[in-house]
């Protein structure tokens, strides 16, 4: 095999790593495992399926704390808590969920608040005839907390596979 033909053969394998890139593999779980949650609460609650809530935002727990704190915590057990590929990935998971109990949540609230104005204006007036906000973008401080510990467990039982597979 000359080094073009073996450049390329590598190129190619080198796409299937990404099925076994556990930090990717542990985000996306965490992320399908949160949405499912919610998905199946919702349906046990009013006995209906909902299918926006697979891939919505809002509720508990929170998808977006469970996808970078399981991404967060992935690497820093494949490469270390000490590593600045751990840093990066923690700084950016706190941003994302102060994001998400902070701005995201009062954005759903004022959203509450001016449908409800909406609602109340005459039939007549032009802006009644408007399609109400979205209400459900942030999440609670609490929801924000379980959605972590959902993907420090998906972190954790990804770690126990990946050791005691090698």
């Amino acid at each position: 095999m000359d080094g073009a033909e073996e450049s390329a053969s590598i190129s190619n394998s080198s796409y299937w790593l990404v099925f076994t890139n556990y930090p990717l593999i542990s985000a996306f779980l965490a992320f399908g495992i949160a949405q499912g949650i919610k998905f199946f609460t919702a349906w046990y609650r009013e006995r209906r399926w909902d299918v926006k809530l697979l891939v919505g935002s809002g509720g508990m727990p929170s998808s977006h704390a469970s996808t970078v704190t399981a991404l967060a915590f992935a690497i820093g057990f494949r490469d270390g808590f000490g590593g600045s590929l751990f840093a990066i990935a923690m700084v950016l998971a706190c941003v994302v969920m102060y994001d998400a109990s902070g701005v995201r949540l009062h954005a759903g609230r004022q959203a509450e608040v001016l449908n409800q104005i909406v609602f109340e204006l005459p039939t007549e007036h032009p802006l009644s005839e408007i399609r109400p906000l979205r209400e459900l973008l942030g999440h609670t401080p609490t929801q924000v907390i379980v959605g972590a510990l959902l993907g420090l467990f998906i972190a954790i039982i990804g770690y126990l596979i990946n050791k005691a597979g090698t």
